[in-house]
């Protein structure tokens, strides 16, 4: 069973549920009901009205959309009756960056974000969500592309984190750092080339970058960036996971938010 299907299971019982939305109406009527989309795919080369407004629907909702063969919904349908339309809904409700900023002030705290670039892996965004929140960090920040949503897998690998650290999905996440600059915040990526994480200053209101395990921060992130730090290693392999990086890099900010 994919991780987009079916339910999931908490260790206190409660069931979590990413919903697969098959057919054309069923389809339609999430868009204009407001769930949060995370991928629709859609049957190459169909050009009915009903298709084509449904691709109108999500682009408009900035939705990712994926024109595939038939065998390939064939793959994905659970009923056999998707009529050239699958969508993926998110298993929680997407936070605004405004709410985590919102969330911050009402502690009377500088904003602390993680932000992650190129994190495909549920188990690595549910992981980095807990740190999150135990770290005290008041949200995280993931790109809609080549990122992987909040999917069963990450509720369930968080152990109940979501329901306190909002998560915001934006387009850009290079745009949405600039954004971010003009409220005051200031920007550290995780790279191996970087300064070592404990000569530099992580305090006031700042935006950890993390990036996956093969390819790293993007460029263009990478540039928007104040500081790259690095954290020392003295084993045989040179990286570590994302989600670890991810929690000795916050641990490190909180270490020095103490102090």
């Amino acid at each position: 069973m994919s991780e987009e299907k079916g339910v999931m299971s908490l260790e206190n019982g409660e069931e979590i549920k990413s919903l697969v939305i098959e057919g054309r109406n069923a389809v339609m009527e999430a868009f204009r009901a407001g769930k949060p989309i995370d991928k629709l795919f859609v049957l190459d080369g169909c050009q009915d009205g009903p298709v084509r407004s449904i691709v109108r629907e999500a682009k408009k909702h900035d939705t990712i959309i994926h024109f595939v063969e038939k065998t390939r919904l064939a793959q994905l349908s659970e009923t056999g009756k998707h009529q050239g339309v699958i969508a993926y809904a998110a298993a929680y409700e997407y936070a605004e960056v405004e709410d985590i900023l919102a969330a911050a002030k009402a502690k009377g705290e500088d904003p602390f974000i993680i932000l992650l670039d190129n994190i495909e892996d549920p188990h690595n965004l549910g992981a980095i969500i807990r740190t999150a929140n135990l770290a005290g960090a008041h949200g995280v920040i993931i790109p809609k592309r080549r990122a992987v949503g909040l999917t069963a897998t990450v509720a369930r690998t968080s152990a109940g984190a979501l329901n306190y650290t909002p998560v915001a999905k934006v387009t850009n996440l290079a745009k949405t750092m600039e954004e971010l600059k003009d409220q005051g915040l200031w920007f550290v990526c995780a790279d191996m080339e970087g300064e070592s994480m404990y000569r530099l200053n992580l305090t006031g209101p700042i935006g950890l970058v993390i990036g996956s395990e093969g390819e790293g921060v993007g460029r263009l992130v990478k540039e928007k960036c104040d500081f790259v730090a690095s954290i020392p290693m003295k084993g045989d392999i040179d990286s570590l996971n994302a989600s670890v990086a991810a929690g000795v890099l916050a641990y490190e900010i909180v270490r020095q938010r103490m102090n």
